[in-house]
């Protein structure tokens, strides 16, 4: 086929503000206009998502008296995927006599997006670590604590100090359960209505503003329509484009997907992250991988048979005989090398046949020192819970034999484009958590994730949508019978009339997990300008097969999960396209985005700050056609530099 070549647009403004990074955030907070009290009752808004970032919002704009729709197609908010972020959050509060500080925090999440995101969100970032835990704290979240009484921290991948606050290896999971108990004393108090198991279909814009979404009653089919003053969307990453991810398997891009299509430009969509430690597929019928946490890399050294192709059992393999190849060729950093750098150096080892278990598809994470050094009691202190899925999910006993890890689809840095404001290119709709794009660069490090979820959700939206609404003071909602409601609607049950009509042979699961392998072959660890092209090829033919041999059981005014993924697999078949084309034209490496063709002689990424210094930013026309626009980076505070981990 041929494919029309995108068509390049305009520079965009991030509005950050002008002079030192380090003191943006405090001066734009400054610069924000004000709602009164007495005002706030006035205005609405709408948070989709009820994850950290989500959550966090909905609660922070309830507490001060807005009046807020929550939506999470989950029976309950504290279901959201925020739970599965098991090894800390990261934070610069200087407890830890170790020489950390906010440039040098800004210094690493700078250097590890391998200087492909925003500097000034950086330093915003670092700035509001240090609310972000002692908040999290007061909410009851059972942080770790030394013996004296204070915090505890770890280390985790791409940094040399302990900026990682945990608690055991379920930090995720408390954080959101202390954020979820705080909406819900928002919607005890009437500030916040919580709508569950209410997915977004789309989104309503009138008057070039976001002002509604379209959902459906996941139990009844039905279709409803929700306005308010601003749109928050705080839906999470698309990693389940890849259908064998780390994510829940209900985790999906329509909401974002959908703004997108009504005009929210997307940035970077193919900087995808591989996280290294995840569980190796073990069988063609599984339907996601499995994550261990990156915190296991603490004391656990990865490690691979010297020579190809040996098969011994690990125990039997001595230690001269053994590589701990991220150990030898990253002396400085070791295991916590950053998770780009992890996961294509495991991919080296298992191409080049040095992989291990039963189909030769990962390495080895071992404990054996550890469990020497430390003991079992300490190891099952810190770890003990991720030892147990370990071995409920394998059979195998972690501390008697290694655990085996293979790199698979984890977090994506792309995401919905947002200025400084976390406002998108639609005047009205904001954006919060990994739905978003600006902090991570090419490739987020390790508990960043959890933090910059709260940021967004406690602290950065709370202050710019009531600078947004301080605007709108005295207009009303959008009535339920605008025609831009009633227009949105009928597209959406259309769309839904579309799909159930098909009446192919071939299920929506069978689609995804075709689309999963091409992305994996085409657009993973690695990528090429011949791959690229190939993915982009495949995925237009199995685009096609899905509109004309898709079978969806059931109807749309009933509980039905076949026409919900039917949904889903069409969002992203588009989305994988669009993915594809945007590491096809970046003509560079850079993070987890690594093109083969530019890589250095010891095979590392190799950037073209020249050329390609800037985020791509997408839009898709009326006519389908993908329309590349460019932020232009600048980094002030942390000079241009080639990562070295070594």
């Amino acid at each position: 086929m041929t494919k029309r070549a995108p068509g390049i647009g305009d520079d965009l403004d991030p509005h950050t503000p002008d002079g030192d990074p380090a003191t943006a955030w405090q001066r734009r907070r400054d610069g924000y206009r004000l709602v009164g009290p007495l005002n706030r009752r006035k205005f609405s808004v709408i948070v989709v998502g009820t994850g950290l970032a989500g959550a966090g919002c909905a609660a922070a704009l309830g507490e001060l008296g807005y009046q807020v729709h929550a939506f999470t197609f989950h029976d309950a908010p504290r279901r959201a995927h925020s739970v599965a972020a098991q090894g800390g959050i990261n934070a610069m509060r200087g407890r830890t006599v170790d020489n950390d500080s906010i440039a040098r925090f800004v210094t690493d999440t700078v250097k590890g997006g391998d200087f492909r995101g925003r500097e000034a969100d950086a330093f915003r970032l670092a700035e509001e670590s240090m609310r972000v835990i002692d908040h999290l704290n007061a909410l009851g979240a059972p942080f770790a604590r030394e013996y004296g009484g204070p915090l505890a921290t770890r280390s985790f991948g791409g940094v040399q100090v302990s900026r990682t606050y945990y608690s055991r290896g379920q930090t995720g999971q408390q954080l959101q359960v202390a954020t979820s108990q705080a909406l819900l004393r928002q919607v005890a108090a009437g500030t916040v209505t919580l709508h569950t198991r209410q997915e977004m279909l789309d989104l309503i814009v009138a008057d070039g503003r976001a002002q509604g979404v379209v959902v459906r009653d996941l139990v009844t089919g039905e279709l409803g329509a929700q306005t308010a003053h601003a749109v928050v969307l705080a839906t999470g990453g698309y990693g389940t484009v890849f259908y064998q991810s780390t994510l829940a398997r209900n985790s999906n891009a329509t909401a974002a997907w959908r703004a997108h299509r009504r005009g929210a430009y997307l940035a970077s969509p193919s900087f995808v992250q591989f996280h290294p430690t995840a569980l190796p597929v073990s069988a063609p019928w599984q339907a996601k991988t499995t994550l261990m946490s990156e915190s296991l890399r603490n004391d656990g050294r990865i490690w691979v048979p010297a020579a190809p192709d040996d098969h011994r059992a690990p125990g039997q393999i001595p230690e001269d005989e053994r590589d701990y190849y991220l150990e030898r060729k990253y002396p400085t950093y070791g295991n916590l090398t950053p998770r780009d750098v992890a996961s294509r150096a495991a991919r080296e080892q298992i191409e080049s046949g040095h992989g291990v278990g039963p189909l030769r598809n990962s390495v080895y994470l071992d404990f054996a020192d550890a469990l020497a050094r430390l003991g079992r009691a300490t190891l099952a202190e810190r770890y003990g819970n991720l030892f147990d899925m370990y071995r409920d999910a394998t059979g195998e006993d972690p501390y008697t034999v290694p655990m085996r890890i293979a790199p698979a689809a984890h977090f994506t840095m792309g995401g919905l484009w947002t200025d400084y404001n976390q406002m998108s290119s639609v005047s009205g709709l904001f954006v919060g958590g990994e739905a978003g794009w600006g902090y991570h660069g090419a490739n987020r490090l390790g508990a960043n994730s959890l933090l910059s979820a709260c940021v967004d959700g406690w602290f950065v939206l709370p202050y710019s949508v009531p600078d947004y609404l301080a605007g709108l003071l005295g207009e009303p909602v959008l009535a339920q019978d605008d025609p831009a409601v009633l227009r949105t609607t009928a597209a959406v049950a259309e769309r839904i009339d579309r799909l159930i009509s098909i009446g192919g042979t071939t299920g929506p699961a069978v689609f995804h997990r075709e689309l999963g392998e091409i992305l994996y072959r085409g657009v993973g660890v690695a990528r090429s300008a011949a791959s690229l092209t190939r993915a982009v090829s495949e995925i237009a033919t199995l685009r096609d097969r899905f509109w004309s041999d898709l079978r969806v059981v059931g109807g749309a005014g009933q509980f039905n999960q076949e026409l919900e993924r039917a949904g889903r697999v069409a969002d992203f078949l588009e989305l994988a396209e669009l993915m594809c084309l945007d590491a096809l034209d970046r003509d560079e490496s850079c993070g987890a985005h690594f093109r083969v063709e530019h890589q250095t002689p010891d095979g590392e990424a190799l950037r073209d700050d020249n050329a390609w210094r800037f985020a791509s930013v997408w839009e898709t026309a009326a006519d389908g056609r993908a329309v590349r626009h460019r932020e232009p980076l600048e980094f002030a505070a942390t000079p241009l530099t080639t990562r070295n981990y070594q």
